[in-house]
Formats: C-alpha cells, structure tokens, sequence
C-alpha cells in the first residue's frame, strides 16, 4: 500500500471480487491508479477502517459500498471521522460510499435478470443443485431471484465466486447503480 491514493472500503471478498472485475471491464487499473479495495470482514468494521485510512490515519481518500441495511452504520463512522454530520445518501455518495438495495449480489440479479443468472450457474455446473434448492419446502413459493440469492449465499465461497461472474455476464450499459457510481467515482479520482 506504498503507493496507494484511495482505498474503497466493502463489506466483503464477495464485494471485493465484483469491484475489482468491473474495473477490470471498463480498463481501470486499480493498482495503478493507486487503488486498493479491502475487504472488511463485514460493515462493522467501517469505524476501525475509516479509523486507519481516512483523515485521522493515512488521509487516503475514501470510497466503498454498503448494503442497505448497513448504511447507518456506515453513517455513524463517517460522522465519527469528522466527515460530516447528519448524513443523507447523498452525503455519502458525495463521500464516494454507494448503497445496495439488499446487497451486490440482490443487485446483480436484478440487473442481468434471473436466467441470465441461471445459465451463468449452469456454465458452472451448478444448475442441479440450485433446482433441488428450488424443490425445498421452505423456498418453493419464493420468487427465483429469492432463490438465486440464497443460493448465491449458501456453499463454501459460492457468493465470492459468483460475484465476477455475474459482473462479466452483465452488459456494461446495465451496470446496478451502486457499482457503478463506485467506478465513476474511481475514474474521476484517477484522473484528477
């Protein structure tokens, strides 16, 4: 991290991995751009993460996303580091931190839509085994993009794996919002 301008905080791998593939896609080199993207292990780790990078530690310049349900947190460590008080979403999107509605990967499936998911999981093999999952008791009556989410988060590392490969099926011109006001914002720091 010798060289690194910004550092764009998410929540998880998961998270860490999409970032990082749409970059890919749009030609951002992250590293050399002085981009780094943590992954947390989690929102309530902002605080300490903020903590450590922001004004009162490398002075880094800050970005990420958050699901929804995490944004107050999110919101209490900004205001805690002095950048700001009484936070609105666009407070935090002018801070650069961008919001999921659920979280990235209810976000990718809405954006590429459910059978698009479903052949990128049968490219990986795993379409009978997300058929049994539809099959249970407790998922039957669920819409499948439910049932895509939980498959997504069920299984060693299946959520990590899958975010890039969602984020490489999706047209680029169907990006969710939250990821791509991240890269915009990337892009438009990288060349300042």
């Amino acid at each position: 991290m010798i060289d690194t301008r910004t550092v764009v905080l998410v929540e998880g791998v998961s998270d860490k991995s999409a970032v990082e593939a749409l970059a890919g896609r749009r030609g951002l080199d992250l590293a050399g751009e002085g981009i780094v993207v943590v992954a947390m292990g989690g929102a309530t780790n902002i605080r300490a993460h903020v903590g450590r990078f922001g004004p009162a530690g490398r002075g880094l310049r800050l970005a990420g996303l958050c699901d929804a349900g995490e944004e107050e947190e999110f919101r209490r460590a900004f205001e805690g580091a002095g950048l700001g008080s009484e936070l609105s979403r666009s407070d935090l999107e002018a801070l650069g931190f961008f919001v999921c509605v659920a979280d990235l990967e209810d976000e990718l499936i809405r954006a590429l839509g459910t059978a698009a998911v479903e052949r990128v999981v049968d490219a990986e093999g795993e379409l009978g085994s997300f058929r049994t999952l539809q099959k249970q008791l407790v998922w039957r009556e669920r819409t499948t993009h439910d049932q895509l989410r939980r498959f997504m988060g069920s299984g060693g590392g299946r959520k990590i794996r899958y975010s890039g490969l969602l984020v490489a099926a999706l047209d680029l011109d169907q990006v969710p919002r939250p990821l791509d006001m991240l890269l915009a914002h990337l892009l438009l720091g990288s060349r300042r």
